[in-house]
């Protein structure tokens, strides 16, 4: 297709998807709302903005900033620190915190995303040989367990509402598709997931992978009874200008736990300075939930065009966003590593790179990626990414502004 040619149908695109936009400006409000009352109730001031060194000892800027969130995501307690270097370490945090020798986690949604293979300590993918499991879950002594998808790629009910078993301590449910062909979750459908957990065991902990969902509905998992969840600040919740860092937020017992993993038992939360980054992390919060309505509408914009070009995406157009990805299925190695080139020569940063597959910490697959943000891995600036694997799905995500797609995808080759 030429660059007229898809100049048109990003056009065409854009004009029908106007409805749409315009709900999701909508959402964006009403996030924007709940994140300015908790500002306000906590009595936010530039005060704030200050931190210490060291220890980390009173940094009350920080403990702000736990309230804050805490708050907006409808938890008793939240740790959110700069010393959480992933999502993975943050989820990690909560699963060893809380699991206990003999416990046993439980995966409610299929297999979880690749970089928690390891830290599980079981092979969950079909090239997965090789991979060290030192220091696992496995090595000790927590088991794992796993409720398939359907063939249809949802929760399968039926097997979930008595797959609760008496060494069933914590039950994983992650929220996002991940690399997995799915229909990422809903508030609702977590909602039901926690119900049916607990209705045969109410002591099983709840506790879900966040990641990449946070904004993207008025209500996030702690507003629907998870014990607790876990994210990343260079996700959805940092704004794109959190320069690192992640979350855990939920009941304050459980979160104490996560923080004592991060840090050791006796300190918890009371540790960790923040370097004087407290206003970035603050101001990244403000402007969440506008930079997440911006990647929704890319989100949209993606499944438009491409759907038009005859490929599978999910979610389809105009269907209900769940969180930020947009998985393009290519189906073909070369087309996957192409669509990086072209998003990569639209990036800000590093423009003229050009991305070749490549192994990945905690991944069983090469990778290949385009990533030219400001942050180094964000997400919620425009990237892609994938799993060089059949069926070669592409997953899109992020973008400050949906016109930042809409130019790239104007100058798209090969497509």
């Amino acid at each position: 297709m030429t660059s007229a040619k898809m100049s048109l149908l990003v056009a065409e695109a854009v004009a029908t998807l106007a409805p749409t936009f315009t709900n999701i400006d909508l959402q964006v409000k009403n996030n924007l709302a709940k994140v300015l009352q908790a500002f306000r109730d906590q009595r936010v001031g530039a005060h704030h903005f200050a931190s210490v060194s060291g220890y980390g000892h009173g940094d009350m800027g920080r403990d702000v900033l736990d309230a804050v969130f805490a708050q907006v995501m409808g938890a008793e307690a939240a740790a959110v620190r700069l010393q959480f270097v992933s999502g993975t370490h943050a989820i990690a945090c909560c699963l060893f915190g809380i699991l206990r020798p003999l416990d046993e986690l439980l995966s409610v949604a299929g297999a979880p995303y690749d970089t928690l293979e390891e830290v599980i300590g079981y092979p969950l993918t079909s090239d997965s040989q090789g991979r060290s499991y030192a220091g696992s879950l496995k090595d000790f002594g927590i088991t794992y367990r796993q409720v398939d998808l359907t063939p249809a790629g949802g929760i399968d009910w039926t097997t979930l509402a008595q797959a609760i078993k008496p060494q069933t301590r914590m039950v994983l449910i992650q929220r996002s598709c991940g690399y997995a062909w799915r229909q990422s979750l809903s508030i609702a459908e977590i909602a039901q997931i926690i119900q049916v957990v607990k209705q045969q065991n109410p002591d099983t902990v709840c506790f879900v992978d966040n990641c990449y969902g946070e904004f993207v509905s008025d209500r996030e998992p702690t507003d629907v009874g998870a014990d607790i969840m876990a994210g990343s600040l260079i996700k959805n919740p940092g704004g794109t200008i959190a320069t690192a860092g992640g979350y855990v937020a939920g009941k304050a017992t459980y979160v104490e736990l996560a923080a004592q993993r991060l840090t050791a038992p006796g300190i918890g939360r009371e540790g960790g300075a923040t370097f004087d980054l407290n206003r970035l992390l603050f101001q990244g919060l403000f402007l969440a939930p506008q930079m997440v309505g911006e990647a929704i509408k890319s989100s949209h914009l993606a499944a438009y065009v491409f759907d038009k070009l005859g490929y599978k995406v999910k979610p389809l157009p105009f269907a209900p966003r769940y969180d930020i990805i947009q998985a393009i299925q290519l189906g073909d190695r070369q087309k996957l590593i192409e669509f990086c080139r072209n998003l990569q020569r639209f990036s800000p940063i590093d423009s003229y790179v050009d991305p070749v597959p490549g192994e990945m910490p905690g991944y069983a697959s090469q990778l290949v990626m385009a990533g030219g943000t400001f942050i180094d891995g964000s997400t919620l600036e425009l990237s892609a990414d994938g799993p060089l694997r059949e069926p070669y799905n592409l997953f899109l995500q992020g973008g400050t502004h949906w016109t930042h797609l809409a130019i790239a995808l104007e100058n798209f080759q090969l497509f």
